[in-house]
């Protein structure tokens, strides 16, 4: 028989009027969920297998960043000597004194993960439409190790769908996530996959916007993990830069 929690304060804390059953009864709903998530976690898989299996477009026009190296790189250069590039568009426009708290929130995810891209033949790399000497301090005041460039005075950002023009937003809808719609910021978030053949040749292989981006946060998949889950009333509406906490 299925008991609820009563006077332990469990609903100030966020939990509501919560279920409490035996071990017994526990394990069953517990392996009930955990077809579920066998379920899920297949879809999953064959999720990925098709976005490995995306045709390709050739990037043929070309691009150059600067960097904190000194000196000028294209999209080529880049990719170092992997054969994989991953982009990730952080959103810090010319003027900006910070950069966007979404994109600093996945950000702060990183730098463990490009241990173990190396040797998967993965290069990655950040890049923003700013100036590097405008966000190099914040970049430093965030204690981020990962590469990143600025397109400034290219189209890289409007190219790949993470800028606009002021006057387009002012016109109507853009396109932004595969889909025309209504924006009221020019800068928006992004990733992108580059893939770089024998030749030299560089394709486009994938991007992902707003949601899509969720698989890059690890905090977000520990926290669906607990009773509280995010426990947001908007997309990210409780985040902030780290140092704030």
């Amino acid at each position: 028989m299925t008991t609820h929690i009563e006077g332990t304060g469990t609903a100030d804390a966020g939990f509501g009027d919560h279920a409490v059953v035996s071990q017994d009864q526990w394990t069953a709903a517990a392996q009930a969920l955990l077809a579920k998530e066998k379920e899920f976690t297949k879809l999953r898989d064959q999720l990925s297998a098709r976005r490995r299996e995306l045709p390709w477009v050739e990037v043929d026009k070309e691009y150059v960043f600067e960097t904190t190296e000194g000196k000028r790189k294209s999209l080529r250069d880049l990719f170092g000597d992997k054969n994989q590039l991953i982009v990730y568009h952080f959103m810090f426009a010319p003027g900006w004194e910070e950069g966007c708290t979404g994109c600093s929130f996945v950000s702060d995810n990183f730098d463990a993960a490009l241990l173990h891209l190396k040797p998967k033949d993965v290069a990655f790399v950040v890049v923003s439409r700013a100036p590097l000497a405008e966000f190099l301090p914040f970049k430093e005041r965030m204690g981020w190790g990962f590469d990143w460039v600025s397109s400034a005075g290219t189209t890289f950002n409007y190219d790949f769908g993470v800028s606009f023009h002021q006057e387009d937003l002012d016109a109507g809808p853009v396109f932004y996530n595969f889909k025309r719609q209504k924006l009221h910021e020019d800068e928006q978030p992004g990733l992108s996959v580059f893939v770089k053949d024998a030749e030299g040749r560089i394709f486009r292989t994938y991007s992902t916007y707003e949601r899509g981006l969720d698989l890059l946060l690890g905090t977000y998949n520990l926290l669906d993990l607990t009773p509280k889950g995010r426990d947001e009333g908007g997309a990210m509406d409780w985040v902030t830069f780290h140092d704030r906490y």
